[in-house]
């Protein structure tokens, strides 16, 4: 007989869950037409065999290493930009969306005018981060032409959006009875935040924005295709080469930057903790 300790009270809870996520998760495969085993195809498997075979050797000889620098120097460059923006859009956005900075919420409900302010703001936050930076890139491409201005507007605006929402989110579940206690003592709404908010969620707004940041490199890599230029742009033209020594190259280098801002985010969340 097995011993009584060992047996797990809830596990029926868990197949049945278990079982109804499969049973969920089946029409939405077939929906999207989901087959695994095409991937286990000869000829599949031949191409791919191919491709990937041609990684080794990378290319590093010194001519194509300057380029590889140079254009992960742009892309860096571009993320970097389109962040900054985009922390531009998203501070304005977070503080005008965080009920805990109201005046007028002190009272206990808050009044009809700031909270429709407060919604139109979630709003301006939902458009902005609703649209796929691709999508922008492609608008901001007809307009300023081919080139970094395009990745850079395009991440500015989806990423102020994304931004600003869990700026406010963060800033909203940590107490709010600092700030409040500062605007019952008359002082201003940037105090209270400064003072208040801000020391106490600073290490998790530091490691979600250089989280963040690791995102909009990988988001410059892919608006480099669609004529953004950087690393994307290059591997484009090496894969439609079927250059696959160039491709190994670029993607060392994206994986090492990758990691950099990985190990950043951790030192920022030690030194603010």
């Amino acid at each position: 007989m097995a011993d009584p300790r060992l047996h797990d009270p809830a596990w029926h809870g868990r197949l049945f869950w278990a079982l109804a996520a499969l049973l969920l998760a089946w029409p939405l495969l077939r929906a999207t037409e989901f087959r695994p085993a095409a991937l286990f195809d000869a000829q599949a498997l031949q191409v791919s065999g191919h491709f990937l075979a041609s990684f080794v050797p990378p290319r590093l000889d010194a001519e194509f290493l300057r380029q590889l620098a140079q254009d992960s120097w742009r892309t860096v460059a571009m993320a970097t930009a389109g962040l900054t923006l985009g922390f531009v859009i998203a501070v304005p956005l977070a503080l005008g969306a965080v009920a805990s900075l109201s005046v007028s919420g002190l009272s206990g409900r808050m009044a009809r005018v700031p909270a429709l302010l407060r919604q139109g703001v979630r709003a301006v936050a939902i458009v902005l981060r609703s649209v796929p930076e691709l999508v922008w890139a492609l608008v901001f491409v007809r307009v300023v032409g081919l080139g970094p201005t395009a990745g850079v507007l395009a991440i500015a605006l989806t990423y102020g959006g994304m931004l600003g929402k869990v700026y406010a989110d963060i800033l909203e579940s940590g107490d709010a009875a600092p700030a409040q206690a500062l605007l019952r003592n008359g002082a201003g709404r940037l105090q209270a935040f400064f003072y208040a908010l801000l020391p106490a969620q600073a290490a998790e707004l530091a490691s979600y924005t250089v989280y963040r940041w690791e995102c909009a490199i990988r988001s410059s890599v892919v608006l480099g295709f669609v004529g953004a230029g950087g690393l994307g742009q290059a591997m484009d033209g090496s894969m439609k080469m079927f250059n696959g020594g160039e491709v190994a190259s670029m993607l060392l280098v994206f994986m090492l930057l990758v990691a950099l801002a990985d190990r950043l985010s951790r030192w920022l969340r030690e030194a603010l903790a």
